[in-house]
């Protein structure tokens, strides 16, 4: 990320120049017991819902979500990743793609009941999360299901943290498939700091900590 550039602006950059090389991620071979029990877990929450999903990029968790979902408007600001997304099968052909940016999400995407972020809590600064929260509970309806799904900081497997702002936000320096290196926001939280900052909005919590990835889920006041 150039000093120039505000960190939502890095982290787009970033995402768009790693579309075709994202989802190597998910081929890590420590990692497929936790991705295994994710995409039950997640499919088995959103079976008939209409879930609105923020920063699907590729579309490997929107494939699983709309398995079983009736409806699913999966949206995404950078278009390189969601390109991906767009070209992939969804046999139920009960996707719809919107660009959009997760801390305005209009009212033309509609009402829903139920919301997946999967790896976008991490992305977002702290001094940002009360807004990203406000932006997409006015897309659901009341006792709609959300799940969060993110990262764990496992030692001498993550990326390091190569820095800390102001504000508490940490990065990382990451390398791209070109041997480019970008320094990308990457909050790492805990199950306490989730639940503070989710208190005053929903009616369940529910935390989940696998080895690599957490998940998260509550219902909207």
């Amino acid at each position: 990320m150039n000093e120039s550039q505000a960190p939502d602006e890095g982290l787009l950059d970033y995402y768009r120049r790693r579309a075709k090389e994202y989802e190597a991620i998910y081929a890590r071979p420590e990692r497929q017991a936790d991705l295994a029990a994710l995409r039950s877990l997640i499919g088995g929450r959103f079976e008939g819902a209409r879930v609105l999903e923020v920063a699907c990029g590729t579309g490997y968790w929107t494939q699983v979500i709309a398995g079983v979902a009736r409806h699913v408007v999966a949206t995404d600001l950078a278009q390189e990743p969601m390109a991906i997304a767009r070209i992939k099968r969804y046999a139920r052909e009960n996707v719809l793609f919107a660009e959009a940016d997760a801390y305005a999400l209009e009212a033309s995407l509609g009402t829903f009941d139920a919301a997946f972020a999967g790896f976008w809590w991490s992305h977002v600064p702290r001094e940002r999360i009360a807004e990203f929260i406000a932006s997409l509970h006015a897309r659901l309806e009341g006792g709609a299901r959300v799940l969060l799904l993110d990262n764990i900081y496992v030692e001498g497997i993550s990326t390091p943290v190569a820095g800390i702002d102001a504000a508490g936000n940490t990065y990382q320096m990451r390398r791209l498939g070109d041997g480019s290196r970008v320094r990308v926001l990457k909050n790492f939280v805990s199950e306490s700091e989730l639940r503070e900052r989710l208190a005053k909005h929903t009616l369940t919590f529910r935390f989940t900590a696998l080895q690599y990835y957490w998940l998260a889920e509550y219902t909207v006041q």
